[in-house]
């Protein structure tokens, strides 16, 4: 498999170049992630709620307006749509540098929110691209390789993140990862492709801009395929695990600080949300290498991984809410997250293959929107429910058994859609 992975990056350029630009944007993006929860947590008080609505506003943008993305991602260049959500979030991240007191901590949500928008244009355009510079035997293994590597990026960013937090202060994690989307857009701005989704279509005018007619169109053909229909939600149920965002940060502070010599509490505690985040990327680091060498490309095969990726999910979160010490947390995350990042690979993997290149804007967009509908209800669900005095580790076992209400829906989904 990493034959594969290697002869992909060296033949192909455009898609080295995208994976290049996922590295370094998917790098800072991680290492800006602690230092968000860490700012919130120091300037609020340590409440939970502050990071909650942070993650909601990191990803709730993404169902509202995901109907306008996925048609702009079928009307436009995607290769421009993303280049130009590289250089806007460059400026907004730049912008969390005025925040200093907790007087400044409403800027933060604003631009949390602004800063989404640039996401639910870029990751619509990423995926349906793919197809576009791959061969249709590569589609799979390029997925598993962005999969991989965006778990590889959280596992060292969020390390990475925490050391640099401590080492060089909060600033520079923000200008760094303000620094990665210039690169980013540099990088895709050198990558040259057909993009068929032009061909034949009329420029874009204002008016098209509120003619909600692409929309319906979207909607019917999703619900004409009994299987795009049914994965399209696939991520929806993976949502349901984005609470994750809030409890991982919490319990690395209350529950698994790390107590390293020489250490103040708050650093100790950085190191502790660190090292469960890192976790989280080596889980999805794992799920998707193991999961393509099981899959081979056959579709019934990905189908039925599914299953076993809810599952796995489920039972992660269950054991955390037992875990003792650090190192069993660190396990079970693991656990929880290659179930997830493998599920993540193989339904996108399916919708590229059941879409037509005229409708994956519009797809990936009602894939991500959903997503982002669950991680956000989930996450603030998380804040509010920590806030209230529900112990995080109780909050744990229960995020594991909702995960239970997927994977029941996914088994009845396989046997309607043999």
């Amino acid at each position: 498999m990493l034959r594969t992975y290697l002869r992909l990056l060296r033949g192909n350029r455009n898609y080295r170049l995208l994976w290049l630009a996922q590295i370094v944007s998917e790098m800072g993006d991680w290492f800006y992630a602690l230092a968000i929860a860490t700012l919130l947590l120091e300037l609020t008080g340590n409440k939970a709620q502050a990071v909650g609505l942070a993650v909601v506003l990191q990803v709730l943008p993404h169902t509202l307006i995901a109907p306008a993305t996925g048609v702009l991602n079928d009307r436009l260049r995607r290769k421009g749509v993303m280049i130009g959500a590289d250089v806007a979030r460059f400026f907004i991240v730049l912008g969390m540098l005025a925040v200093r007191t907790p007087a400044m901590v409403w800027l933060v949500y604003p631009l949390l929110c602004l800063e989404t928008v640039g996401a639910a244009f870029f990751e619509p355009a990423h995926s349906a691209v793919i197809p576009n510079i791959v061969p249709e035997a590569d589609v799979l293994p390029a997925n598993a390789l962005a999969s991989i590597t965006w778990s590889f990026c959280l596992a060292a960013g969020a390390g990475l993140g925490g050391l640099t937090q401590v080492l060089l202060g909060r600033d520079a994690v923000f200008v760094l990862n303000a620094l990665s989307f210039l690169l980013s857009a540099w990088l895709i701005r050198r990558m040259r492709f057909e993009e068929p989704h032009m061909e034949g279509l009329p420029p874009l005018r204002a008016r098209d801009l509120v003619d909600f007619s692409p929309v319906i169109e979207g909607v019917r053909y999703i619900r004409a395929d009994r299987r795009l229909f049914a994965t399209v939600f696939v991520k929806g149920g993976i949502g349901l695990l984005g609470a994750n965002n809030v409890l991982l940060p919490i319990l690395g502070q209350r529950a698994f600080p790390v107590h390293w010599h020489g250490l103040d509490p708050a650093r100790q505690s950085t190191l502790g949300m660190s090292l469960l985040m890192g976790a989280r990327g080596a889980g999805a680091l794992i799920g998707p290498l193991v999961g393509n060498v099981m899959a081979q490309d056959r579709q019934s095969r990905m189908r039925v991984g599914i299953l076993i990726g809810f599952l796995l999910a489920a039972a992660g979160y269950l054991m955390l809410g037992w875990a003792s010490v650090v190192g069993v947390a660190i396990a079970v995350v693991v656990l929880a997250h290659a179930g997830s990042s493998t599920n993540w690979v193989f339904s996108t993997t399916l919708l590229q293959v059941y879409t037509e290149d005229r409708f994956r804007g519009r797809v990936f967009a009602a894939d991500f929107g959903l997503c982002m509908l669950g991680i956000s209800a989930s996450s603030y669900a998380a804040g509010l429910a920590i806030d209230w005095g529900l112990p995080p580790k109780t909050f744990a076992m229960g995020m594991g058994a909702v995960m239970l209400l997927p994977a029941a829906i996914w088994a009845w989904a396989l046997r309607r859609t043999k």
